[in-house]
């Protein structure tokens, strides 16, 4: 019976964290990082994050619930409280970010919208671990362990998955801010991650408020995907701006201005000259565009890093042209 449920408790953790997971990457509709990278995230979130969380969360509580034992006794069952709804969020929101800082240095980090899904990448890896053990530890019935699925699948699960991702959207945000704005925004997202942690926690910790923290979280889940959206559309009036340069020095087609910026456009037929591999063109092209606009606003060596793949990813479109023997004319501007 309990290799059935550690089996059942392993797949009912895993399988949905890794549709989840697919369907965040798929919503990265310009700029998709390769698939290994976001499972490098996630990765991240299942192991790493989870093994520094226990650590800081047993040295962190140490002193906390001698303060709470001193103050409401030892049997007032502030003591286990105080674990759900002080230390997970603040402990576990910042080994879950820690490992966002250091993906964000990548060239490839683009923004808010890599930050999105980086964070939710590592959010749902944190939830995948915490869910099986969840599991594991307190499904002993089939009906509890059911309800217990249901819960942490569909709530607890995306909750890390948000609030990481929300940090994630911030730091995105500071990407290519002076070091002083950088020092606001970081706090900022990890403050409103460990809130949305907080108040999750300490709802759903009594009866009375179970059914407020679900409305909650469902409200975040629906402002948290309407400003997704907003920073996918934001993103795609920088590579609009972008390739309209481009297209001032004959780079690029202008006619194929009414394609390249738009996800709903971009991969219909017809509009790419015959010759030129569409999906090829078109991802070089959102590339060229995303690194003109970090070349603009970066400075040093990261600046002249991308200046030179803006002049690759110029001449691979000049080749592109001219290997399909169509007329092109390279006036570029530098």
């Amino acid at each position: 019976m309990q290799l059935i449920l550690a089996f059942a408790s392993l797949i009912a953790a895993v399988v949905p964290m890794l549709t989840y997971l697919i369907v965040i990457w798929w919503m990265d509709r310009n700029e998709r990082d390769p698939f290994w990278i976001v499972l490098l995230n996630f990765f991240w979130g299942a192991t790493g994050a989870i093994f520094l969380g226990i650590i800081g969360s047993l040295i962190f509580q140490i002193p906390l619930s001698m303060t709470i034992q001193t103050i409401f006794g030892a049997d007032s069952g502030m003591d286990d409280l105080s674990g759900a709804i002080i230390t997970a969020p603040f402990i576990e929101e910042i080994t879950k970010g820690f490992f966002l800082v250091i993906m964000s240095r990548l060239k490839s980090f683009d923004g808010i919208v890599d930050g999105v899904v980086f964070g939710g990448a590592i959010g749902l890896g944190f939830g995948m671990t915490e869910n099986f053990l969840y599991f594991l530890s307190y499904g002993s019935e089939p009906v509890s362990w059911l309800y217990l699925v249901i819960i942490r699948t569909l709530f607890s699960a995306v909750m890390h998955c948000m609030s990481t991702a929300t940090l994630g959207g911030f730091i995105g945000m500071a990407k290519f801010k002076p070091v002083g704005m950088k020092l606001l925004l970081y706090p900022a997202g990890l403050i409103i991650a460990m809130f949305l942690h907080f108040s999750w926690n300490l709802t759903v910790s009594f009866e009375v408020t179970t059914l407020l923290g679900f409305l909650f979280l469902f409200l975040y889940f629906v402002a948290w995907l309407a400003l997704f959206q907003v920073a996918i559309y934001m993103e795609g009036k920088t590579i609009m701006k972008e390739l309209y340069e481009e297209s001032q020095t004959g780079l690029i087609p202008a006619e194929h201005l009414n394609y390249l910026p738009f996800v709903s456009r971009r991969n219909k037929y017809g509009w790419c000259p015959q010759g030129v591999k569409q999906k090829e063109y078109i991802k070089t092209s959102i590339k060229l565009a995303l690194s003109k606009n970090h070349y603009k606003n970066s400075s040093g060596k990261a600046q002249m890093s991308y200046k030179k793949d803006v002049d690759n990813l110029r001449y691979q479109i000049q080749m592109m042209f001219y290997n399909a023997n169509l007329n092109y004319y390279g006036n570029r501007q530098n």
